[in-house]
C-alpha cells in the first residue's frame, strides 16, 4: 500500500525546502523526501550570499527573477522567526564586488552600465577606493575600488536549513529521510514514486533534488542537464569586526567568524586541494591584509548545481501534467520566491508566467552538439 499525498518534493535541501515552505499550509498531505544521506552537500557547502549585481548579464529576466528573490527576503527571514523562533543572521545593508586592478574596475563599470541598459533594475553603482573605504575600512593596498548593490545581503545558511526544517516539522509535513528514490511512475491520477523503503503516491511531483535532477528527470519526459561544480570555503576564527559589509568572496557572520570563498572548478569531488586553498588565501589578505593574523578552524569543498548556461531550469513536463523541475546554483538567494512565487503556482498546477524564459528547450543547442 503506498502512502498518498497532494504534492511530493523531492529534494530536501535549501532549494526542496524553501518551496516546501511555501506550501506548508498541506501539512500532513505534503511529503519531503530526502535523498540518500543526509549531508545534503551543496545546501551545506553554501556560502550563504544573497546576491544580485552582475546576475543576468544575458538573461534579463534571471536579473529581475534574482531582484525580486532578494526583496522578498526580508518577508522569509520574518515569517521563519514567526514560524520556529530561529533567527537565519539575515542582514540587506548592501554588498561588495571588490576590483583588484583598474583593468577588473573598468570591466565590471562596463558590466553594470550593460545591465543597466537592458533594464536591470537593480541599485548598483561604481564605488572608487575612497568611496569603498569609506563603507569597507581596511581594504588593502591593491584594491582600487568595487561595485556596490543596495540589494544585496547575506545569511547563515545553516541556520537558514534548520529554520527550514523546523517549519515544515511544526506544520506536521511528512519527511520521508535518507531514501534514494528509485523510479517516478506517472499515474491516471499523479505519480508513483519508488523509494528504497517503500512506495509514494501524490497528485503532483516536483523534483528539486540538486545534481540527482538529471537522473530523475527523464522519469518524467524532462531533460535537466546538471552538472557539478566545485567550491572550496575557509573558515577562520571569530576576530574584531572587520566587514561591515559582505564581499562576494568574503563576509564575517554574526559570531564574529570570517569565511573566505572565492573557488569555481568544474568538478565533483569533494576533496579539499591545499594549493586551491592557498591562491584563495592569497587573494583573501590583498584584500583584507589583517585576515593574515587570524586563525584558520576549517576548510571544506563542496559540489554545486550548474546548469550549462548558469540561469536556472524552472520545467514542467510536457507529457505528465503536474509534475515539475528545478533546478538552480543559488538556493540561498532564491529562497524567498521559491517559497512565495513558485511554490502557490506549483499548487495549481502550473509554473509562474514570469518563469517561461527558463524552460529546458533553450538546451537544444547544446546537447545537439554534445
Amino acid at each position: 500500500m503506498s502512502d498518498r499525498y497532494d504534492v511530493a518534493v523531492v529534494g530536501g535541501g535549501l532549494v526542496g525546502a524553501s518551496i516546501a515552505f511555501g506550501l506548508r499550509a498541506l501539512g500532513p498531505r505534503l511529503v519531503v523526501i530526502d535523498g540518500a544521506g543526509a549531508a545534503r552537500p551543496a545546501s551545506r557547502a553554501n556560502f550563504g550570499l544573497v546576491w544580485v549585481q552582475g546576475k543576468g548579464e544575458d538573461a534579463p529576466a534571471y536579473a529581475a527573477w534574482t531582484l525580486a528573490a532578494a526583496r522578498a527576503w526580508p518577508r522569509l527571514a520574518a515569517e521563519l522567526r514567526q514560524a520556529t523562533g530561529q533567527d537565519v543572521a539575515m542582514r540587506q545593508a548592501g554588498g561588495v564586488h571588490v576590483c583588484l586592478s583598474r583593468e577588473a574596475f573598468d570591466a565590471r563599470a562596463a558590466l553594470v552600465e550593460r545591465m543597466r541598459a537592458r533594464g536591470d533594475e537593480a541599485r548598483v553603482e561604481m564605488l572608487d577606493r575612497e568611496a569603498l573605504l569609506a563603507r569597507v575600512p581596511g581594504l588593502g593596498a591593491d584594491v582600487v575600488g568595487g561595485s556596490f548593490c543596495a540589494d544585496d545581503g547575506d545569511c547563515n545558511p545553516l541556520r537558514l536549513l534548520r529554520a527550514l526544517d523546523a517549519a515544515l516539522a511544526a506544520a506536521g509535513v511528512a519527511r520521508r529521510g535518507s531514501t534514494r528514490v528509485e523510479a517516478i511512475e506517472p499515474m491516471a491520477d499523479g505519480f508513483r514514486v519508488v523509494t528504497a523503503s517503500g512506495a509514494i503516491e501524490a497528485v503532483r511531483v516536483v523534483l528539486a533534488a540538486g545534481l540527482d535532477t538529471a537522473r530523475l528527470a527523464p522519469m518524467i519526459d524532462l531533460d535537466v542537464p546538471v552538472r557539478a561544480n566545485k567550491g572550496h570555503v575557509i573558515a577562520l576564527g571569530r576576530v574584531a569586526p572587520l566587514l561591515p559589509l559582505p564581499l562576494s568572496t568574503l563576509r564575517q557572520t554574526d559570531e564574529g567568524a570570517v569565511l573566505v570563498g572565492d573557488s569555481w572548478e568544474d568538478r565533483a569531488d569533494d576533496a579539499v586541494d591545499s594549493a586551491v586553498l592557498g591562491a584563495i588565501a592569497r587573494r583573501a589578505i590583498r584584500i583584507v591584509p589583517a585576515l593574515a593574523a587570524a586563525r584558520v578552524v576549517r576548510a571544506w569543498a563542496g559540489s554545486r548545481v550548474l546548469t550549462p548556461d548558469g540561469v536556472p531550469v524552472y520545467a514542467a513536463s510536457p507529457v505528465h501534467p503536474g509534475a515539475f523541475a528545478v533546478a538552480c546554483h543559488s538556493g540561498v538567494t532564491l529562497a524567498a520566491v521559491h517559497a512565495f512565487t513558485l511554490a502557490p503556482a506549483l499548487l495549481e498546477g502550473q509554473l509562474p508566467a514570469t518563469l517561461a524564459p527558463f524552460g529546458t528547450a533553450r538546451f537544444a543547442n547544446v546537447r545537439a552538439a554534445a
